[in-house]
């Protein structure tokens, strides 16, 4: 069965499609500025013809493994088992920490190799426009398989603390492992580089790391990357640029 990743972003639209033989192609959808963004999706089903991926069912749903990839703020919460919150407890929490997604559905994904469940919302109309054309997709932020990725290439390999800072969607996510779990995450508005420059410096003197000892790793679509490599190098003797990840 053939496969499509949907991500919406800040504003932005891509389609992942894997075919049967493993051939994977992705599509970004140029968004009108003047829709919201459920509707350039539904748009999107109506005039794409890549999106007609496969037969359909008696419904007229098309016949492919889908998900919902968003880019949205996660809260974390323990996953240890001593902790069982109600959907309506995790809705009042997360809208005390996370302002802004009142009415928006949320979803919990345990992420097992950090011991944490990540909390998240879905625009509750964006997640319609895809049940209107696939039969029980599934839901994803775009940033928990980052997390997953970082922390097995990269955090456990040796003893040395590393910070991540990720950009995507003139956004950036900053995170850390400590201890086999995740130490620290959020996400900052960072659509230029000197704004990206004062988070990273500011967190990494926050967790207290080693200008010498520990490393620093960016990713993503950094903004000015040039520019912004070299401030950082003269602050974190060990600041690495890996290019993959993030879109």
């Amino acid at each position: 069965m053939k496969k499509i990743d949907i991500r919406a972003g800040n504003g932005t639209l891509s389609f992942t499609i894997t075919e049967d033989d493993g051939t994977v192609t992705t599509y970004p959808y140029p968004v009108k500025s003047d829709m919201s963004l459920p509707a350039n999706l539904r748009e999107a089903f109506r005039e794409q013809p890549y999106l007609r991926v496969g037969p359909t069912d008696r419904e007229g749903k098309i016949l492919a493994a889908a998900t919902l990839s968003v880019v949205s703020p996660i809260m974390l919460m323990p996953d240890d088992g001593d902790h069982d919150f109600s959907a309506a407890d995790i809705d009042m929490v997360y809208g005390e920490v996370m302002t802004g997604h009142k009415g928006e559905e949320k979803r919990v994904i345990p992420i097992p190799e950090l011991g944490v469940k990540a909390v998240f919302s879905v625009d509750s109309d964006l997640l319609l426009v895809v049940s209107d054309n696939f039969s029980n997709p599934q839901v994803g932020n775009v940033m928990i398989p980052q997390w997953v990725s970082l922390y097995k290439e990269h955090y456990c390999k040796d003893g040395k603390r590393r910070l991540f800072a990720c950009f995507h969607d003139h956004m950036l996510d900053i995170c850390s492992f400590e201890q086999h779990r995740i130490h620290f995450a959020n996400t900052f508005e960072a659509q230029h580089a000197h704004d990206a420059l004062y988070y990273i410096l500011f967190v990494w003197k926050q967790l207290g790391m080693s200008q010498e000892r520990d490393i620093l790793y960016i990713s993503g679509d950094v903004p000015h990357a040039d520019w912004l490599m070299t401030r950082l190098s003269a602050y974190v003797r060990q600041t690495v640029n890996i290019e993959h990840y993030l879109r």
